[in-house]
């Protein structure tokens, strides 16, 4: 990797760290600069805006971790009812990347950002659009193979689960305990052998 593409590279990693932890909005670009050390010709050079710095922390950070927890779980689902609870217990509870006094990042970009932003919700809504339609896709082969009711409707289901898990988070955020997301898994794994 050349000196140039690691230098923005680390600005995404640190100028994530922060939004994660601060918010989109209260994170300066000036603070951005302190923490990854770079100068501010550095980070213009890489990013005209903060905004499409944002854009790219979705689209280069963001993306490849969905993409590797949330869409590969779901696109390889062999029984959607025991992959679909794995998933998001081990989102909830084990995932290094997620911290519970922070919430979803995904989540919280959403409510900050995309009202106000249309690329960000564009890239947002890309990446959210992709998991539910990879949900759909494993209930639709756990009809075929016998594992789930006819009758159920995979968009339904996608967004049960999509609002689920968005909707604990932010408890587990308010409280900052992982107590919460035990009592959510316990009616979600109910939720999920009502699909038999």
């Amino acid at each position: 990797m050349s000196k140039a593409a690691n230098t923005r590279l680390t600005i995404l990693h640190k100028a994530f760290e922060l939004i994660y932890t601060k918010g989109y909005q209260t994170t300066s670009i000036d603070e951005i600069i302190a923490t990854t050390q770079v100068t501010k010709g550095a980070f213009y050079y890489h990013f005209k805006t903060k905004d499409e710095m944002g854009v790219a922390i979705i689209e280069e950070i963001l993306k490849p971790t969905m993409q590797e927890h949330f869409i590969k779980p779901t696109e390889n689902s062999r029984n959607p009812i025991e992959d679909f609870y794995n998933m998001i217990s081990y989102l909830l509870l084990e995932d290094p990347f997620l911290q519970t006094q922070y919430g979803c990042p995904v989540g919280n970009l959403t409510q900050e950002m995309a009202p106000w932003n249309t690329k960000f919700s564009r890239a947002l809504t890309e990446l959210v659009n992709l998991w539910k339609e990879k949900i759909i896709k494993a209930i639709e082969k756990g009809q075929e193979q016998g594992l789930i009711r006819k009758d159920v409707v995979g968009e339904q289901v996608a967004f049960f689960i999509l609002s689920g898990y968005w909707g604990i988070r932010n408890f587990g955020k308010l409280h900052n305990d992982k107590k919460v997301y035990l009592v959510y898994l316990q009616e979600f794994k109910k939720y999920l052998n009502g699909l038999k």
